[in-house]
C-alpha cells in the first residue's frame, strides 16, 4: 500500500490521502461515497439528491453503514427550481445533528444566506466548513467568516465555475498565499500529476470530481463512463454567461442547443427546461450522452480507464510521489 500523504487537509480530517470528491448532482451517492472514503480519500454525498429530511437521514446513515471513515456533504447554495430555501436549511440542520465530518459549500456563502450564526451552529457541532470559490476576494471573505477551508476552483472544472475565469494554476497560488487556512485545489485535477502540482502550488488537498464518474462504485451508465474515457480535454465549453451563472458541460446536441439559445438572446424561461436536473439524471441513468448538459470537467482529457476507486486512489498517490521526487533530484542536479 502506497505511504500516507501528511497535509493539512489529512491531518484534520485523519484520512491517508489528500484527495476530496466534489459534489455532484445524483452521482455523489451513499456508494461513490464511501468508496471513495474506504479507499483513503475523503467521499462526498451531495445533498440536493435529496427531497425530504428523511430520505437525507437514511442517505447519510446508508454512508455510515458501509464505512466508518469521514466524508463530505455538499450543499449547493445556487437558485434552483427544485430545491427551495427550506431544503437548504434542513440540509445544514441535519449535517449539524448527525455531525457529518465536513460540508462543501458552494454558491452563496452561507453565512451570507443563512446569517453568521449558521456557522457558529455547524461548528459548535464539529462540523468542519468549506467554500468553494474562484477568486481570491472569495477566499478572503471564508476566512474571515471562520470557515475551516476553501476549495479554489479554476475556470478547468466541471459545474460552475466563478465568471473571473481564473485557472487552477494562477488561482490557488494567489488564494494559497492570501489566506491561512487550508486550501483545497479544484478544476484540472485528475492523477498524481494533479496532485503533485497542487501542493507545490500550495494547496493541502486536491478535489476531483469528473475523475470519480468513471470509477466502478459511480452509480451512473457504463455507457457513460466509456464515453468520458473516449472525450477528450477540448471536449467541453462553457455556457449560461447570459443568466450570470456559467457552466461548463461536455460538447453534445443539448449544449449546441443551449448555445443556439443563448446567441439570439433567449431568456431564463426557454433555457430552464434545457437545464433541467431531472433531464441530467435521466442521461446519467440511461446512457444518453445527448440530450442533457453533462457538468464534466476539462480533466476528461486524463480520464483513460475506469478503475475501483481503491486502485486510483493509491495509483494518484504513488504518482504524485514518484513525480515530486523525480522535480526534486532535476532541481537539486540544476
Amino acid at each position: 500500500m502506497t505511504e500516507p500523504v501528511r497535509t493539512r487537509i489529512t491531518e484534520m480530517f485523519g484520512i491517508r490521502y489528500p484527495v476530496i470528491c466534489g459534489g455532484m448532482m445524483w452521482l455523489c451517492t451513499p456508494r461513490l461515497c464511501a468508496a471513495v472514503s474506504e479507499a483513503g480519500g475523503m467521499g462526498n454525498l451531495t445533498a440536493g439528491n435529496y427531497e425530504t429530511e428523511e430520505d437525507f437521514r437514511r442517505a447519510i446513515g446508508e454512508v455510515r453503514s458501509y464505512t466508518d471513515r469521514p466524508f463530505m456533504v455538499n450543499i449547493t447554495l445556487h437558485p434552483s427550481v427544485r430545491l427551495t430555501r427550506w431544503h437548504h436549511e434542513m440540509y445544514i440542520r441535519v449535517c449539524g445533528e448527525e455531525r457529518v465530518a465536513g460540508i462543501e459549500f458552494s454558491g452563496t456563502p452561507v453565512d451570507t444566506a443563512f446569517g453568521r450564526e449558521t456557522v457558529g451552529f455547524l461548528k459548535n457541532a464539529g462540523v468542519r466548513i468549506f467554500q468553494k470559490v474562484g477568486s481570491v476576494r472569495h477566499a478572503v471573505h471564508a476566512e474571515k467568516a471562520g470557515y475551516d477551508g476553501v476549495y479554489a476552483a479554476g475556470l478547468e472544472e466541471g459545474g460552475h465555475p466563478l465568471m473571473d475565469d481564473v485557472t487552477a494554476m494562477v488561482l490557488v497560488p494567489r488564494i494559497a498565499e492570501s489566506v491561512r487556512i487550508p486550501v483545497v485545489a479544484a478544476g484540472g485535477m485528475a492523477d498524481g500529476r494533479s496532485l503533485a502540482a497542487a501542493l507545490v502550488l500550495g494547496a493541502d488537498a486536491v478535489m476531483m470530481a469528473t475523475r470519480f464518474i468513471a470509477t466502478v462504485e459511480c452509480e451512473v451508465h457504463e455507457a457513460v463512463k466509456r464515453h468520458l474515457v473516449e472525450r477528450q480535454e477540448y471536449d467541453t465549453v462553457l455556457f449560461g454567461r447570459s443568466l450570470g451563472m456559467q457552466g461548463r458541460a461536455l460538447k453534445n446536441r443539448m449544449i449546441g442547443e443551449i448555445a443556439a439559445v443563448e446567441e439570439r438572446g433567449g431568456g431564463f424561461d426557454e433555457l430552464a427546461p434545457l437545464l433541467s436536473g431531472l433531464r441530467i439524471r435521466r442521461a446519467w441513468e440511461t446512457g444518453d450522452v445527448d440530450n442533457a448538459p453533462l457538468m464534466v470537467g476539462q480533466s476528461v482529457g486524463l480520464v483513460r480507464d475506469i478503475p475501483a476507486c481503491r486502485d486510483l486512489l493509491e495509483r494518484i498517490a504513488s504518482e504524485a510521489a514518484r513525480r515530486t521526487a523525480a522535480a526534486g533530484r532535476m532541481l537539486g542536479a540544476g
